[in-house]
């Protein structure tokens, strides 16, 4: 399961005082949740955020957890960008590759030349579907590894990451 860092912001027009803001961010925190959070004296002019580390599954509840820190400070809340924390995992691939809309089994990982490789096979049809150089980036990120995408064109490999295999 990824780790989401989702963003809210909770001070659209920078109303809100340090004191109420040191407030709203001890409520959110006696609710469990794990905010990430500028320190009030460092606050920027406006649009003013925090930032919740979730569960990837606990994304779907978006709504609530913008409710729970419009309530916290007092404001209306509104959802920013979502990201992900990335750790190099097979489960960091698997939603990388998700989000891309392919379902594509754990990728391999192998050494050469003391670097380690992940290669990621796609059949034609996900590789026709996808931009390679988009989806190429976004795996070395999440992976901090050398990447290699290949297509596979149906032929048997041993998967040894020997030259010559796909």
């Amino acid at each position: 399961m990824r780790t989401a860092v989702m963003r809210v912001v909770i001070d659209a027009d920078g109303v809100l005082g340090p004191d109420a803001y040191e407030a709203g961010l001890v409520r959110l925190r006696e609710g469990q949740l794990e905010v990430v959070a500028s320190p009030a004296a460092h606050l920027p002019e406006r649009r003013r955020e925090v930032e919740l580390i979730l569960d990837e599954s606990q994304l779907a509840a978006r709504d609530e957890y913008v409710g729970l820190c419009s309530r916290a400070f007092g404001l209306p809340a509104t959802p920013g960008v979502v990201s992900f924390i990335s750790r190099g995992t097979d489960d960091d691939a698997r939603g990388v590759l998700a989000g891309f809309g392919l379902d594509v089994p754990v990728v391999e990982r192998f050494c050469e030349d003391d670097d380690e490789v992940v290669r990621v096979v796609l059949t034609r049809e996900q590789a026709s579907r996808v931009p390679e150089g988009r989806l190429h980036t976004a795996l070395e990120a999440a992976l901090n590894c050398e990447v290699r995408i290949v297509v596979d064109t149906g032929a048997a490999w041993a998967g040894s990451g020997a030259e010559g295999a796909p």
